[in-house]
């Protein structure tokens, strides 16, 4: 299976003027493969996907597939509230020689499940590349119910899911409504190791973007049924998981990649940078977990 294990939903780094940091991502891309994550994800949500152009969107995705050179799979962002607009940017995406296509509800429009059911089934028509679902309820206002699941997994190249609902009852009844081969992923990192016990095959993963090598591992553990080894890498970082969601996904976790100097402290509006206290906060975390050097003149120097 292509996209089992940890898939690091990359984030989008920015330079001071806002334009695409090419050398940037670049480190990024490589610093995941040193780590060994099993798949990335550019153009994700994480990614700022809804403020970059499509010329940088396929940018993204060229880049991080140069940077990967074969060696694992991309899995592209294309979601989106348009279903001919999502089928053209799956094509192109395909073109730039994408490994498959994540796909996230669309948003503000609140289709009912059958106009989710025909929307999917087009892009699905429309594209060869395999396709990964994403269901996150409460950031699209619509959530993706297992007996729709159950109908587009009969699609041959919609392969799994990246289930963000947060309701372990709804990711139990999926996995016992889908075949055996479709793969249900985490689409929270504080989940992915109670939903290997249901059946789930891995995480689209934020915190991956700290930690890839430990996300990783604790994959394969939860892979292998070793939930003793599983469980001690979800406690150690399970701070950090929490702790890139005290603002809404990617502030918190572009915040700490800056504090580790990884990536300039850019975001596009309408995302901003994170409250003073709590950009203390997310540095109290990284010094615990040594990830970067105790010091005030870190969050002094991205605080606003």
């Amino acid at each position: 299976m292509q996209f089992t294990g940890c898939g690091t939903a990359l984030v989008t780094p920015f330079q001071p003027d806002f334009s695409l940091d090419e050398a940037a991502l670049r480190k990024l891309v490589q610093r995941q493969i040193r780590g060994s994550v099993d798949f990335l994800v550019p153009c994700g949500t994480t990614g700022e996907s809804p403020t970059i152009t499509l010329r940088e969107h396929l940018r993204v995705v060229e880049i991080t597939l140069q940077e990967a050179g074969g060696r694992i799979p991309v899995l592209a962002g294309a979601g989106g509230y348009n279903t001919q607009g999502v089928i053209e940017l799956a094509r192109e995406l395909e073109s730039l020689g994408a490994d498959g296509l994540l796909s996230v509800t669309p948003y503000y429009n609140k289709p009912t499940q059958e106009g989710l059911f025909q929307h999917y089934q087009a892009i699905a028509h429309s594209t060869r590349l395999p396709i990964v679902l994403y269901n996150v309820p409460g950031r699209c206002g619509t959530n993706l119910e297992p007996a729709t699941v159950k109908r587009l997994a009969a699609i041959d190249n919609i392969v799994g899911i990246k289930e963000a609902s947060g309701n372990i009852s709804q990711m139990s009844a999926m996995a016992n409504a889908v075949p055996d081969d479709f793969v249900i992923l985490s689409g929270d990192d504080a989940i992915t190791l109670p939903l290997f016990a249901l059946g789930g095959r891995g995480v689209i993963s934020v915190v991956s973007n700290h930690v890839p090598a430990e996300m990783a591992q604790l994959c394969r553990h939860g892979l292998r049924g070793e939930f003793v080894e599983a469980r001690a890498l979800h406690r150690k970082f399970l701070p950090l998981m929490e702790i890139n969601f005290i603002e809404p996904n990617p502030i918190p976790v572009k915040a700490g990649l800056a504090l580790r100097g990884l990536l300039e402290p850019v975001w596009r509006l309408p995302m901003t940078p994170p409250k003073a206290e709590n950009l203390g906060r997310i540095q109290s975390v990284l010094e615990s977990l040594q990830l970067v050097e105790r010091s005030s003149v870190a969050v002094a120097s991205l605080a606003h």
